[in-house]
């Protein structure tokens, strides 16, 4: 199997492995199953642990802020739109591109959703859409075509009418620089080589979130619920890795990209070429059927678009949010890659795409 879905998910880094071992197999004394929350000397060995994850996984994170752990970025989606909407009651506006943890959580909310050009770029803050005293949802990099969107702007239009601006930075986090400006941001480790099941809600400081759950006051009284101190080490290894590796793992992911586009010359890029982080190629080419192609092409792992939607059947929302035909959707695939695809690996699996393609009478 070659693996060129790293949108979906990333291989675990041997580093978070380590990491996350000590804590389910002993921490050098036996004691590494401790609960955090114990006053006993394996708990606070537990505890520490999870406050150094916490300082790792902030590192990459504007400066004046808490993270907060949660069981994933849907979690920390849901908790920043549901539970801020009500400290922020002026209403919600988020991008018609969001994932879709964000977007049903704006349907709920009856938010105004904002639109996005033809490459998948949002188009500027428009005053009369953004809310008063409300919250702005707008992603860092879209997790279908990868492009970079105006965070920063969008910080200071919501500003402007004392709203809270929410980031989705799940696909940028690690690779792309998060921009100051945000009050929330959202994160996910598996998404960095880190394990699935954890990541966080980034808060600003002076925001006042309402709590997500009750119970024991854990995560600061904001989260109750016993902290797993191996999800948190493994998080705060990979946070560390990408920090480190940021530059190298940039100039491997272009090498890549240049790659990628070398060898496919006739299939037309979905969202803008340069806007975009170059680790998630969404391309189409016309008289492919991308669910045949997967199917032709099953020892490469790459997808139609979310993992989340991939089963149901429904063209990508992100797509027709920039006008792109129902044919043209269904024409469409994405090929993701990072720090471990190689360059002999990336090559041999869009050959086997292409093969497939020529299945279908495309050249």
């Amino acid at each position: 199997m070659i693996y060129l879905d790293y949108q979906a998910t990333t291989p675990l880094a041997p580093e978070a492995r380590e990491a996350m071992l000590r804590w389910l197999e002993g921490a050098g004394e036996g004691d590494g199953y401790a609960n955090p929350s114990s006053t006993h000397k394996a708990g606070r060995a537990a505890a520490a642990a999870v406050e150094v994850a916490r300082d790792q996984v902030a590192a990459l994170l504007p400066k004046g802020g808490r993270v907060f752990f949660t069981s994933g970025a849907t979690e920390a989606l849901n908790w920043a739109l549901l539970r801020g909407a009500e400290a922020m009651p002026g209403g919600v506006a988020g991008l018609s591109i969001e994932h879709a943890a964000s977007l049903q959580c704006l349907e709920r909310l009856n938010a105004t959703i904002l639109p996005v050009d033809e490459k998948g770029l949002a188009l500027p803050p428009d005053d009369a859409l953004i809310p008063e005293n409300g919250i702005v949802a707008t992603m860092l990099v879209n997790n279908e075509v990868g492009t970079v969107q105006p965070v920063a702007d969008f910080a200071v239009a919501a500003h402007a009418k004392n709203s809270l601006l929410l980031c989705d930075a799940v696909q940028g986090y690690g690779r792309v620089a998060i921009p100051d400006g945000p009050d929330l941001i959202a994160l996910s480790a598996h998404k960095i080589h880190g394990p699935k099941g954890i990541g966080a809600l980034w808060v600003r400081d002076g925001v006042d979130l309402p709590p997500l759950m009750f119970g024991g006051a854990q995560e600061q009284g904001m989260r109750s619920g016993t902290v797993s101190p191996a999800l948190c080490a493994g998080f705060g290894a990979a946070a560390a890795l990408a920090a480190e590796r940021f530059d190298a793992d940039a100039e491997h992911v272009e090498r890549l990209w240049s790659l990628a586009l070398d060898l496919l010359p006739e299939w037309t890029i979905n969202g803008d070429a340069n806007r975009r982080y170059h680790g998630n190629l969404n391309v189409r080419r016309e008289g492919v059927n991308g669910l045949r192609l997967m199917s032709d092409a099953r020892d490469i792992a790459f997808s139609l678009g979310s993992a989340c939607g991939s089963g149901s059947g429904k063209v990508s929302h992100v797509l027709r949010a920039m006008g792109v035909s129902e044919a043209d959707a269904r024409a469409s695939i994405r090929l993701g890659w990072g720090r471990y695809t190689s360059e002999q690996e990336l090559r041999e699996g869009l050959d086997a795409i292409k093969a497939a393609a020529r299945l279908q009478g495309v050249n």
